[in-house]
């Protein structure tokens, strides 16, 4: 990989039209921080058609690989705003992970052992391919003529809010300037200043650990796979991992316990020797990159504080084994941006954001359970603790029941909103794994797949019944996909979404999520069901 990438401004600083204005400009969106959460809101807000104006006090790609792991939902996602072949083309596809305990590999899983998905069940990416892609792809719409602008070299200074609008001060090369945005987004990281801003922090739990970040460029003979050590012998007592990225780039994390000098381990001469270790004296690779992180598994208390709604890192925090950072921060704003339109189109009462926090606040909440556990399995906390583990893994190698109490970090899977209040109806002998608050599953049809068809808009998913091509419910409207289950290739969507079931309606969020699902067609019961799912049941529609 070219160092290049790092060092040629993607969005370069140039003066707008808002730093000359006499008074301060109202924008409808502004989306605080141009890494892969907020550039993907942008995207998604553009798509529909809303203007806004994502700013960043960069103006280039993030070096370093960071995030690198992203999972077949994500991946849905960024085909649904435009890009995901990009990232599965470059990508390097993985569903199978190697655990193993000293020298021995004590276990073995597959993240898809199912066929009939489009997308693969992860795929490793640096985190600079992520966002050079997003960028692309807003090129790609502003040629289009969609509403979508990046400022670089815009540093927010300043955030204020009134009743229906924030006030957001920048600083530029040339000096600061004042706009104000009907919402702000704000994606702005671990760090976020925003959040420090409004005065508000995490709650939750920083763990007394560190690992060592490694980029490092060489050609290896390894699968693609996910491995993972546990006490290995070039670092006893910690653990390590080790994944392949594109352009032969191998990331490493090694364990380094808690009481350490950060700025010493990250230096050459400390590394080299630890991945020497690792890889073996006759290897040769070049180091790329170099990092230290610390656990954290801490999130707001809430998203959305007036006209300001966090996402991603700003939002929550996880341990990053087991990939739940930038794959739960897209997820946060496919849930949020569908939301926020119907609202800003007058279609939804303003409460309707309030299910952004109850659903994202309970995936993150998911998340950071599953991090803490896996973080508890990797640095035991007591020696009974070890104890424990190590059993554990010692009977894993040979006793199949074992193999589920092994934790090197959970795999990012998506929250099934299980009692969210914009559930509708369900039929409790259809299969549970496509019921009210789960996202939709993939399956082959006559020609590509379901989740093609799916996504942007509220949709009937009809399985062999009839229902009407489109239905208008409170100006919004409800589009129909019908399907045949006997012209189909197998019987995977039978399976998924029918079990022993003749027939299905499925009502379909923008974010293809379930809203809720019948047996047959009944046009007050669809009525219903989606003024649940747009928070209109029993509530005027006042933005």
């Amino acid at each position: 990989m070219s160092k290049k990438i790092f060092e040629v401004p993607l969005y370069p600083y140039v003066r707008s039209a808002d730093q000359d204005a006499p008074k301060a400009v109202r924008h409808k969106v502004v989306v605080v921080g141009a890494g892969p959460i907020g550039l993907a809101a942008a995207i998604e807000l553009a798509m529909n058609d809303i203007p806004v104006v994502v700013v960043d006090d960069n103006d280039k790609v993030s070096w370093g690989s960071r995030a690198v792991c992203y999972a077949k939902r994500p991946l849905e996602i960024l085909d649904r705003i435009g890009c995901g072949d990009q990232f599965v083309d470059k990508g390097v596809q993985w569903n199978v992970g190697k655990v193993f305990f000293d020298e021995r590999q004590v276990y073995q899983f597959d993240l898809l052992p199912e066929d009939g998905h489009k997308r693969p069940a992860f795929i490793n990416l640096q985190q600079y391919y992520f966002e050079e892609y997003l960028v692309d792809r807003v090129k790609e719409l502003q040629a289009q003529g969609k509403p979508i602008e990046i400022r670089g070299n815009n540093k927010v200074v300043a955030l204020d809010q009134g009743e229906d609008y924030a006030s957001v001060q920048l600083e530029t090369p040339e000096g600061t300037y004042t706009i104000e945005a009907d919402w702000v987004i704000a994606c702005d990281g671990a760090a976020s200043p925003i959040r420090s801003m409004l005065g508000l922090d995490f709650v939750g739990r920083v763990f007394e650990d560190n690992f060592l970040i490694a980029d490092v460029i060489m050609d290896a003979s390894f699968p693609t796979e996910r491995w993972f050590w546990f006490d290995p012998p070039f670092n006893r007592g910690q653990s390590a991992l080790l994944h392949k990225q594109p352009d032969n780039v191998w990331r490493i994390d090694l364990q380094l316990g808690w009481d350490i000098d950060k700025e010493e381990e990250k230096k050459e001469e400390n590394v080299i020797p630890r991945l020497k270790a690792m890889l073996g004296e006759d290897v040769n690779f070049e180091l790329e990159w170099v990092s230290i992180y610390t656990f954290q598994c801490r999130r707001m208390e809430q998203f959305r504080k007036g006209r300001v709604i966090f996402a991603g890192d700003s939002a929550h925090q996880v341990s990053p084994f087991g990939a739940r950072g930038a794959n739960s921060g897209l997820q946060d704003t496919d849930n949020l941006i569908w939301k926020l339109k119907l609202v800003m189109e007058n279609k939804a009462p303003l409460s309707l954001l309030d299910t952004y926090d109850e659903e994202r606040i309970y995936a993150a909440d998911e998340n950071i359970l599953n991090s803490s556990r896996s973080t508890d399995f990797i640095t035991p906390k007591s020696n009974m603790s070890r104890i424990f583990r190590n059993a554990v893994l010692d009977l894993a190698e040979k006793a199949a029941f074992a193999r589920p109490l092994v934790n090197s970090g959970r795999l990012s899977v998506p929250a099934v909103y299980d009692g969210s209040s914009l559930n509708g109806a369900d039929v409790p002998h259809m299969p549970k794994r496509t019921r009210p608050g789960a996202p939709a599953s993939d399956a082959p049809l006559e020609k590509g797949y379901l989740l093609e068809q799916l996504g942007n808009k509220f949709q009937l998913l009809a399985i062999n019944c009839d229902v009407p091509v489109s239905l208008d419910v409170d100006g919004i409207t409800i589009e129909s996909l019908s399907i045949n289950t006997a012209q189909l290739p197998d019987k995977s969507l039978q399976e998924r979404y029918l079990g022993e079931a003749r027939s299905a309606i499925y009502l379909l969020r923008p974010d293809q999520h379930i809203a809720a699902r019948f047996v047959s067609y009944d046009e007050a019961s669809v009525q219903e069901a989606m003024r649940i799912a747009t928070g209109n049941l029993t509530q005027e529609v006042t933005a």
